[in-house]
């Protein structure tokens, strides 16, 4: 998908990035249900990432393939391929995993809050790592945002048991290791295009993910699984990390990454219901109260004129803003 809009329809433009940025934040959200649904079926995190990584490999190969051919990217030296691998293993591969993990042990609702707070990871990587200045304002939404994911996390605790806190240390992990993901391509996107690293750094998580697959188990288990769980990983590659990834592109071309950047706040909005709905998962107060509260939060750190801090659109996809995981 070509991220270039032309400027003849503007407010059509706009509309159809609306569209696009909305199903873009759902669809990555949904990864976490259709998770769910595939943990029933007796496979594990690992099993789930390695379906997925494979699932969508032909996919961001053909991408690659495309963006590669595109006028206007700078060659590449050796030092982006370096970094490329790293970026593959933080985002795609230790993310995910840590991710998809998680998922075995808390509800999609607080996994996609403590996800949702990867711009807050990125500012705070910036003042210890690079000595970022940081507001008044910042600040504010800092402690805004982590009071609301407190709430929703002890009332899950009351409500789920102690389960929640593995579960919750291993997603927050994710959250780490995709904030250094975004905090180390912001040169790379400039230099190669985000699209292109997206795909690069697709390939290169499939890579480990198959290498840890191999090392922890057969992997002739692949292939003796039921056609439900082949098609919930089908549905998943598709539709919740390659489709994700071109909407919200598509969205950003036309709204520009800070509209698309506040519409993601339907990720972790949608996934209370969903959750409920599609998966049983209560519904508390509290939880409706902390979910608000860690929106405002992020909403306040991403708004026009706050910070220039990368923002969420997932997993899984994390571009600019970037492709989730």
């Amino acid at each position: 998908m070509s991220t270039t809009v032309s400027t003849a329809h503007p407010h059509a433009a706009r509309r159809v990035g609306l569209a696009m940025a909305a199903t873009g934040a759902i669809l990555f959200s949904a990864k976490a249900v259709l998770a769910k649904f595939q943990y029933r079926h007796g496979i594990d995190a690992l099993d789930v990432l390695a379906l997925r990584m494979l699932f969508s490999l032909p996919l961001f190969v053909a991408l690659g393939i495309r963006e590669t051919r595109r006028p206007g990217h700078a060659r590449m030296t050796r030092r982006d391929f370096g970094l490329i691998l790293i970026l593959g293993v933080l985002g795609y591969y230790l993310s995910s995993l840590f991710d998809f993990w998680g998922l075995e042990y808390v509800p999609v609702s607080l996994e996609r809050l403590i996800l949702f707070l990867n711009p807050t990871f990125v500012l705070l990587i910036g003042v210890f790592a690079f000595k970022r200045k940081v507001a008044r304002r910042e600040w504010i939404a800092l402690a805004v945002s982590y009071a609301g994911v407190a709430l929703v996390f002890v009332e899950n605790l009351r409500v789920e048991g102690e389960h929640i806190l593995l579960g919750s240390g291993l997603v927050l992990l994710a959250a780490l290791s995709y904030a250094l993901y975004l905090s180390m391509s912001g040169q790379l996107i400039a230099r190669i295009g985000s699209l292109r690293l997206v795909a690069y750094a697709m390939c290169v998580s499939t890579a480990a993910t198959l290498i840890h697959y191999v090392i922890a188990r057969d992997p002739s288990h692949l292939l003796e699984l039921t056609p439900t769980v082949y098609g919930l990983a089908a549905i998943n590659a598709f539709f919740c990390t390659f489709l994700p990834v071109t909407f919200t592109m598509g969205a950003v071309a036309r709204l520009g990454a800070g509209t698309t950047a506040q519409l993601s706040v339907l990720g972790p909005v949608s996934l209370v219901f969903l959750g409920a709905w599609l998966l049983g998962e209560p519904i508390t107060a509290v939880q409706l109260v902390g979910t608000a509260v860690v929106v405002g939060g992020v909403l306040l750190l991403t708004r026009r004129g706050a910070n220039s801090v990368p923002v969420p659109v997932d997993e899984e996809a994390r571009s600019s803003p970037q492709a989730s995981r």
